[in-house]
């Protein structure tokens, strides 16, 4: 299989709320909106976010109606305590407070309004014990 992209979706009630969401408070450019599907870019051309509405019949029939559940998306960024305070400001919970961990990733968590968690990383140096106990050597 040769994938030009890459697309994740999940079932939402609500695809305008979700839509909305994704593009006022993460900062994503919406590329698809209709009333009962939307797609957001999720950074990088060809790599998507869309939403889909519950229960609607482009969905398996027997898949329609299953909750989201067990679903996080990692976003990439600059700055993760600077992204952090700015969610905080403008309301926005956070899950988690802002960690350094040792494998290398400073990084948060907070929620869509699916339940969905957006882990927010930015790339730190990894912890070198880390690395020598846990990478193998180059």
């Amino acid at each position: 299989m040769q994938v030009k992209g890459f697309g994740a979706g999940y079932l939402v009630d609500d695809v305008a709320a979700t839509t909305r969401f994704y593009k006022d408070v993460v900062g994503l450019p919406v590329t698809v909106e209709l009333d009962w599907f939307a797609s957001i870019n999720a950074g990088a051309p060809g790599y998507e976010i869309s939403f889909v509405q519950r229960g609607h019949e482009s969905v398996p029939e027997g898949f329609r109606a299953q909750p989201t559940s067990g679903v996080s998306f990692g976003l990439v960024v600059e700055d993760a305590a600077a992204e952090a305070k700015r969610l905080a400001d403008a309301g926005v919970e956070l899950v988690t407070p802002v960690v350094d961990e040792v494998y290398g990733q400073r990084h948060f968590y907070f929620a869509d309004p699916n339940g969905v968690l957006l882990d927010v990383i930015e790339m730190i140096a990894p912890d070198p014990e880390w690395v020598a106990a846990n990478l193998p050597a180059s």
